[in-house]
């Protein structure tokens, strides 16, 4: 279990396709009826990666992908992988604004992109591009959809055509042009201080990462797992694809989350593990159908991206038979896990804390005043080093240097304890960043946003607690003089140029903000009075 996996991604897939080209790798049951075998989905990534090649995209170019969990964001993986390019990935829910931030900020060529989620057309968004804003995005490539894309854009089945273009020795030598320590896929991550950063992480980093938590989920060629959780995100992954791959599992997505499709594909597919946040699992078991389906064939799974009720953790073992249900700990920043609890853990254990450390995974907790490390028992801020810390944070050296310390050590931000027997718990936040149903929100972003309302002389965001999705975004406004503001006004502000789970639940006027003696906000009492106005 402790030994690393020194393969890149393209190294690896060769080798399930050697050793279970048979065995099925992707398959989808929401009507369109895909189901590709290990030797398939290598075929089908190789012909891409080599009209890739044609479209001039090669090692080191970075191609971003925005899409919600379709084949072609899964080909598009693994040909980025074949011809040495890095993959960077796009949250589903972006606006305009987040796109062209991330878009010119990662340096992208390229951009493969769907018709849009619900809520989202991309092609509009796209529209709306400030021209001259990106300037080293070269391609768009369309995945095939309801309508043609325009401006420029190549159709996904056109760019196909191009693979005979290029050889497959050419692929081949492309593929022998890469090592495991380079980087191959880039994820935006919310921060505190302001717009998100791109972490950088490699091969070694996510293989591994995704191979040591498949272990501890003790995952084989024989279980299925069900992926409802988002591709672009690291849950969606590393946790989820990397994980299946690395023990020849099969991967079973759904396109866009939805209780009822999840059901019917893990009813259909007989999975034998589900992945979620709290809030999917939360959905499914309070969805009115949710007796009339056979979900017997579940064994495992995991439960992240924000904490974990231990109430909705018995009902997941209990009613959908996920006696083996485990959670991960971590941050995009380690690939993204930490500790995790293992499927043997007693369930005590298993409902009440992260777990313990994966291996090769060094963790401490220190005081956040002294630096110092603490005893068991005694909580602090985590922090972790080891294979799984990123390459850092794409162009901001001092960003990196303020998360990495010299001696390699990941300062978190998150507070916790770890216990004697090496259990660890969270226990709450350095950070004032939101956890909304897994997804991480940066105050600062929304706030900078709402600077820009010519009605709005300052804002604070904070986030308050919520049965649904752990927390919400609440906004403290300090209108103009003379201003005349709504809640729902403030509301679609944001509504139109940002995505949808960092609208604010809750908007608040207020005259001044509660400040320390040298001027600092103190947002703790913005939370505080937030939660007594909603009574929680």
């Amino acid at each position: 279990m402790n030994d690393f996996l020194e393969y890149t991604l393209c190294e690896w897939m060769d080798k399930a396709e050697a050793e279970h080209g048979d065995a099925d790798a992707l398959v989808y049951a929401d009507g369109r009826a895909l189901r590709l075998s290990y030797a398939q989905l290598n075929a089908v990534s190789r012909r891409v990666a080599r009209a890739f090649m044609a479209l001039g995209i090669g090692k080191g170019d970075h191609v971003a992908v925005w899409a919600a969990n379709t084949p072609e964001w899964v080909y598009t993986l693994h040909a980025c992988a074949r011809v040495g390019a890095v993959l960077v990935t796009v949250n589903t829910n972006y606006k305009v604004f987040e796109l062209e931030y991330l878009l010119r900020q990662s340096d992208s060529k390229a951009l493969v992109f769907s018709d849009g989620v619900k809520g989202s057309d991309y092609h509009d968004i796209l529209a709306q591009l400030t021209p001259g804003a990106v300037p080293l995005l070269r391609r768009l490539i369309h995945m095939p959809g309801a309508r043609k894309a325009e401006g420029g854009a190549i159709e996904w089945d056109d760019m196909l055509a191009l693979a005979d273009n290029v050889p497959p020795e050419a692929l081949a030598a492309a593929e022998r042009d890469q090592h495991t320590r380079e980087v191959i896929n880039m994820q935006y991550t919310s921060g505190t201080t302001g717009f998100p950063k791109g972490v950088c992480l490699t091969h070694h980093n996510i293989l591994n990462n995704g191979y040591f938590i498949g272990e501890c989920m003790k995952l084989t060629p024989a279980d299925r797992l069900c992926i409802p959780v988002p591709f672009f995100h690291c849950f969606g992954l590393v946790l989820a694809q990397m994980a299946a791959i690395t023990h020849f599992s099969a991967m079973v997505p759904v396109e866009q989350y939805n209780p009822l499709q999840v059901m019917r594909t893990v009813q259909a597919e007989r999975c034998t593990a589900l992945h979620g946040v709290p809030t999917m699992f939360i959905f499914i078991l309070d969805h009115p159908d949710f007796a009339s389906y056979d979900l017997t064939s579940l064994r495992t799974g995991i439960m992240a991206g924000s904490t974990c009720p231990i109430e909705v953790m018995r009902r997941v073992v209990e009613q959908m038979h996920q006696k083996e249900i485990v959670i991960t700990y971590g941050q995009t920043e380690c690939s993204p896990g930490m500790t995790m609890s293992r499927t043997d853990d007693p369930l005590e254990l298993r409902v009440a804390t992260v777990g313990r450390l994966l291996p090769h995974a060094e963790g401490k907790v220190i005081d956040p005043e002294t630096g110092l490390e603490n005893p068991p028992g005694v909580p602090g801020e985590i922090c972790t080093r080891g294979y799984h810390l990123m390459k850092g944070y794409y162009k901001m050296p001092e960003a990196t240097a303020q998360a990495i310390d010299a001696d390699g050590w990941l300062h978190t931000g998150d507070i916790g304890v770890c216990d004697k027997d090496g259990y660890w718990s969270i226990t709450g936040r350095l950070k004032d960043m939101i956890i909304r149903g897994g997804e991480n929100i940066s105050p600062r972003e929304i706030e900078e946003l709402l600077y820009t309302h010519p009605d709005i002389a300052d804002s604070q965001v904070v986030g308050v607690p919520s049965e649904k999705f752990g927390e919400e975004v609440c906004a403290f406004v300090i209108p103009r003089s003379g201003a005349s503001l709504t809640e729902e006004g403030v509301k679609e502000f944001v509504r139109a140029k940002m995505s949808r789970h960092k609208i604010p639940s809750h908007v608040f006027f207020i005259d001044t903000f509660p400040m320390t003696a040298s001027g600092k906000i103190m947002k703790y009492k913005l939370r505080d009075k937030a939660a007594e106005a909603l009574g929680k």
